[in-house]
């Protein structure tokens, strides 16, 4: 037996030799020789499908464990790249902290001797100032002196090219940037001048030979410097976030100072200049969270911490939705807008399709879910829709078109309706509060229907697959279609008006297929009975006809294996009822007259024939003889294209009843001459 064989030759102690000699003596002849032969090459062909099996198994397992060591990696890149980042702003708050201690010395030196003091540092602004050219209206704003200055290299943001090298002049409200003069040596040039208000210091993750360097953020843009060394760096970022708190401090201490006079100004004589007052006094700004909330936006912002950012801004619309609309208060919403419009931008750049593809759609639901709370709902639903839009693009593209049609629509379907069914579901779950939304969604399905439908079509009508394939191709692409049901989106009927034309077609074309073999058989008839020569021949005959419904063909079969009726009509027969069952297939309501009256044309070709063979035919005995073709083409095929047409398409079809009846002429008066048509 086999398995005695396999057990034989998988053994260790096999010996090729010795079982050569063993089988030549055992055996009685050639004969058994070359069974014996056939039956070890039926085992290595198994064994050679078994190793081809496992090879491709063990192919595909490795590509799968490869694709998810790939994202795993990608994953575990962007967790090391966030930890580092936050290492980063860890120190940086600590050595901020650890300065702050630091200066305390130097603000008693201040206080001991403040005029002193004052005026120096006037003095060491306008000896620095008067090297760089246009910039000596900055002199002329009161109270402003030098902090620190120093030489820094300037980088490009994208891609880390040296741009210039400049010197940098940090005054207690502001920063200037000088670019170098190359042509006059120790004098600049003015570049930029940026509020202390308006920028956030963030340090860089050291990226040899990218090191020593920190970014600074201003709305709408950001610039990237590199110090000399690391020291030079740290005492950057130290002296930056100091002089950024001190104005706070000032500031505040401005307001408390003033804020004694109020009593006095309220005896003034204008009651709208009261009113100013009291309202002012409502509104308090010596909130440290209200004092540093542009500062805490910026951070949230540098570091992505969209929901800290917005939940900032809750707390700050909350606090001011009740108080009075001052000057005070106009001040510090324009500057909170601009850190909205920034958040604003990033959030759309994180829904772009370049940075959220890959995760699925619920890589976009923290992006998108910010935008909602900002008020936002209309853009984050657009950028949202686009996003898909391209993920289903891609994906489709991404196909590879190998195999059978039918494997590949398999594939395609299975690709892009398990995308709409995800991109419904997250929509669902991220939009369940705005359903104005959701009429975007209806009109953004179409559209990526339509995509999927232009694929389909490409592969499986412009290569003019055959109907039985077309048909089955269109009955996978309904099923998955009929899965969104699930979720309440129903698509069937966008999916029938855009297949419509294309089924039109193949039904037309595979119509005329049909009238032109039935002419070229009906050209050649000699009307003559069928001899199937063998009963396997017969058998298969009687088959096909019950497959096609004709159940009582027994009774047109004669002795040995002749049929009573002409090839032609059998053909006929055959090929009438593929078309319909496969037509069947792709019915839906719209392509009820076109399937109706391809099947009208196809039977009065077959109708004509034997209508003008009973008229022109002269012999007796082959005028019997079409007179019983005609009889079954009447009686049973026209029969029976009628009741499965009924059956497939869920009511009867009159004009298959009224051309059944017409053909009653022929068999109560077939010497008649008049045509059926």
């Amino acid at each position: 037996s086999y398995g005695q064989l396999r057990k034989q030759l998988e053994s260790n102690s096999f010996q090729v030799e010795q079982y050569v000699k063993s089988l030549s003596q055992q055996s009685d002849g050639d004969r058994d020789l070359q069974e014996h032969m056939q039956r070890i090459q039926s085992l290595a062909d198994e064994t050679a499908q078994n190793l081809k099996r496992n090879v491709y198994q063990n192919y595909r397992q490795f590509i799968e464990t490869a694709r998810e060591i790939s994202y795993l990696e990608g994953e575990m890149y962007q967790l090391s790249h966030i930890l580092t980042e936050q290492k980063s702003i860890m120190e940086s708050v600590t050595q901020a902290l650890l300065y702050t201690d630091r200066g305390e010395g130097a603000r008693e030196l201040q206080a001991a001797f403040p005029k002193e003091a004052e005026e120096g540092k006037v003095r060491n602004l306008t000896t620095l100032l008067e090297k760089v050219e246009g910039c000596k209206n900055l002199l002329e704003t009161p109270g402003r002196y030098l902090v620190y200055n120093g030489d820094l290299t300037e980088f490009d943001v994208d891609n880390m090219v040296l741009i210039q090298k400049v010197h940098a002049f940090l005054m207690n409200d502001c920063l200037l940037i000088a670019t170098v003069l190359p042509t006059r040596r120790g004098m600049y040039k003015y570049n930029a001048l940026h509020n202390l208000d308006d920028l956030a210091v963030v340090n860089v993750k050291e990226n040899p030979p990218m090191k020593d360097m920190f970014k600074i953020l201003m709305f709408p843009e950001s610039r990237i410097f590199q110090a000399e060394n690391a020291k030079i760096k740290k005492e950057w970022l130290e002296v930056l976030e100091e002089t950024k708190k001190n104005k706070v401090l000032n500031e505040k201490q401005e307001k408390e100072e003033e804020a004694p006079h109020s009593p006095v100004l309220s005896m003034s004589s204008n009651p709208f200049k009261d009113k100013e007052i009291h309202d002012e006094e409502e509104v308090d700004f010596s909130l440290e969270w209200i004092q540093e909330l542009p500062e805490d936006l910026d951070v949230c912002i540098a570091q992505k911490n969209f929901e800290g950012a917005v939940d900032l801004l809750n707390k700050f619309n909350r606090y001011l939705e009740d108080k009075p609309l001052t000057h005070h208060v106009k001040e510090l919403r324009a500057k909170v807008d601009g850190r909205v419009r920034q958040l604003t931008d990033v959030l759309v750049f994180e829904l772009s399709p370049d940075r959220s593809l890959r995760g699925g759609p619920k890589a976009t639901r923290r992006a998108v879910s910010q935008l909602i709370r900002l008020g936002q709902s209309t853009k984050a639903c657009e950028l949202f829709l686009k996003n898909r839009a391209t993920a289903v693009h891609n994906a489709i593209r991404q196909l590879r078109i190998e195999g059978a049609t039918l494997l590949y629509i398999h594939k395609l379907c299975g690709v892009f309706f398990n995308c709409l069914l995800d991109t419904a579901k997250e929509f669902e779950m991220d939009f369940a509060g705005n359903s104005g939304c959701y009429s975007a969604f209806i009109v953004w399905s179409r559209s990526a229907l339509k995509m999927f439908v232009d694929a389909f079509s490409k592969q499986v009508f412009d290569s003019k697959e055959s109907l039985s394939t077309a048909a089955e191709c269109v009955k996978v692409a309904k099923e998955h279609s009929n899965q969104l049901s699930e979720i309440g989106l129903d698509l069937t009927f966008i999916l029938h008006a855009l297949l419509v034309k294309d089924i039109k077609a193949a039904l037309h074309s595979y119509k005329d297929i049909i009238i032109e073999a039935t002419k070229h058989r009906n050209s050649e008839e000699m009307w003559r009975k069928m001899n199937l020569m063998t009963p396997e021949a017969l058998g298969k005959l009687k088959e096909e006809m019950r497959s096609c419904g004709v159940v009582n063909f027994d009774f047109y079969t004669g002795d040995d294996c002749w049929v009573n009726l002409s090839y032609t009509i059998v053909a006929f027969t055959k090929q009438t009822m593929t078309f319909l069952e496969e037509a069947l297939k792709l019915y839906f309501p719209e392509l009820h007259m076109v399937l109706l009256e391809s099947l009208m044309e196809i039977i009065l070709v077959a109708v004509q024939h034997v209508d003008y063979s009973l008229r022109c035919e002269q012999e007796t005995e082959k005028k019997v003889f079409i007179r019983q073709n005609a009889s079954f083409l009447y009686d049973t095929v026209l029969f029976v294209v009628e009741k499965r047409f009924e059956e497939g398409v869920g009511k009867p079809a009159k004009q298959l009843q009224d051309l059944r009846s017409a053909s009653r002429l022929v068999r109560v008066n077939p010497e008649s001459m008049t045509s059926v048509v």
